[in-house]
Formats: C-alpha cells, sequence, structure tokens
C-alpha cells in the first residue's frame, strides 16, 4: 500500500480541528458522558439511548469533517483515505464475508447463552472483557437497536476518521512514513476508549491493531469497516444483558 496526500491549505485549517477533537474532544466527551450514563443506567431508562445518540451525532460530524476535508483538498484522493476498493475483489469479498460470519456466529452464541443460563464459563468471560464499559450493555430490545446504531456508526466512522484520515495527515502533513503514521493513529485511537480505564485502552488497542493491518495490507478501508462492525454489534447489540450483581456494583 502506498499513498501521497497533498493537503491544500483550507484542508490543513480543517485538520488542525479534526486533531483537536480526536485528541482532546472525544476523549473528554467519551469520559463525561459514560461516567454521567454510569449514575444514571439503574433510575433512567432512556439513558443508554441518549447517550449513544449524542455519541452516533459525535462520530458522523467528525466523518463529515474528514469528508470535507478530502473535498477541499485537490491533492487528496479517496484512495488515500481508504475509501476506494484495492486487490481483488473476489478475495475481499471472501476475507470479509470469513471474518464477519465468525464474529456474527460468536455474538449469536454469547447472546444464546445469556438468554438461556447455560455456559456459564462463556458468560463470565464476557463480563471480564466488558470490565470498565458495563454501562454500555444493552438490557431491553430497544437499547439493542441502538446498540446496533452505534456499532454501524462506530464501524464506518471511526475507519473513516481513525484510520483513513489520520493515517493519511500522519504522512501528507506530518512527513511520517505509512507504517509510522499507522501507529500514531492507533495510539490515537486507543488513547480515544480512555473511558473505560487504562487497562481497556490497551485491550482495544488490540483489536485496533488487527484493523489497522487489514487496511494496510488491502489498500481499502472496507474490510476493516465490516469487521468493526461485527466486533462492535457483539458487544453493543448481541451482549447478554447483565446480572444484577454486575449492574448495580
Amino acid at each position: 500500500m502506498s499513498i501521497s496526500p497533498d493537503f491544500s491549505t483550507p484542508g490543513l485549517v480543517l485538520a488542525v480541528l479534526l486533531a483537536a477533537c480526536v485528541l482532546v474532544g472525544e476523549p473528554l466527551l467519551g469520559k463525561i458522558s459514560y461516567d454521567r450514563l454510569a449514575r444514571r443506567r439503574d433510575r433512567d431508562p432512556r439513558a443508554l439511548i441518549r447517550t449513544l445518540r449524542l455519541w452516533m451525532a459525535s462520530s458522523w460530524t467528525l466523518a463529515g469533517l474528514a469528508m470535507v476535508i478530502v473535498a477541499v483538498s485537490p491533492g487528496v484522493g479517496l484512495a488515500d483515505v481508504g475509501l476506494a476498493v484495492a486487490g481483488d475483489p473476489g478475495e475481499v469479498a471472501g476475507t470479509v464475508t470469513g471474518m464477519v460470519t465468525v464474529m456474527v456466529v460468536l455474538g449469536l452464541l454469547l447472546w444464546w447463552a445469556g438468554r438461556s443460563g447455560r455456559l456459564p464459563g462463556l458468560r463470565r468471560l464476557t463480563e471480564r472483557q466488558s470490565a470498565g464499559f458495563e454501562a454500555l450493555l444493552p438490557r431491553t430490545p430497544r437499547e439493542r437497536w441502538a446498540g446496533l446504531g452505534m456499532a454501524i456508526t462506530a464501524g464506518v466512522c471511526e475507519e473513516v476518521v481513525y484510520r483513513g484520515m489520520l493515517i493519511a495527515l500522519g504522512v501528507g502533513v506530518l512527513g511520517l512514513p505509512l507504517k509510522g503514521a499507522a501507529v500514531l493513529a492507533l495510539v490515537v485511537f486507543a488513547v480515544g476508549h480512555l473511558y473505560q480505564g487504562w487497562r481497556n485502552v490497551l485491550v482495544v488497542a488490540l483489536p485496533g491493531y488487527a484493523l489497522t493491518m487489514m487496511y494496510l495490507s488491502t489498500g481499502s478501508l472496507l474490510v476493516p469497516i465490516l469487521v468493526h462492525i461485527a466486533i462492535d454489534v457483539r458487544s453493543l447489540a448481541l451482549a447478554p444483558a447483565p446480572r444484577p450483581a454486575v449492574r448495580n456494583g
């Protein structure tokens, strides 16, 4: 994969705004809104849905800003930010189908385990993985639909902003090699989940690394977007509802 983005002056001005949002604004928004959600979760039945709507609005705004940067920068093509299909379409389709199928099957298995009370070991594993963002676990069908919307939003917007645009900015503005720009973007992506605690920042970095490698190996965000959506669907829409001990703890 090789990119050579050349940002215009208006694009650079907007890029500074985007960088400020992802470096400062998003971590603060995540921390403040999640802490408020955790305090209100048990007594306000709409607290989760309102929080997810806020996050979705913020995410689509940032993705829109990234697209404006491309639009005002003639030297930046869609391929420079990963928004082009690269490589053999059949191979890409096979990769996407396989990865998404695995994630969907795992998500359905977790949902069934939670509903049936079977496979307690699997449920305990899920609860350990969700430590740090228990308040985001859905409890009602309406919350699961909101979680699905958030999963799609995160899959599209975070990939466009944190992988497509930030890597392009690292190469085109900071003069970093492609892999160096990818590492920097991965760090920013992981820190954006600071509201989950430092331990989960490291946990988030692992799938983030895998998604980054998918992008670098294919030259397209198509595979990372679909896999990202599948990962978040498992967590935000198909995860079993927390038990009272977890919910009240």
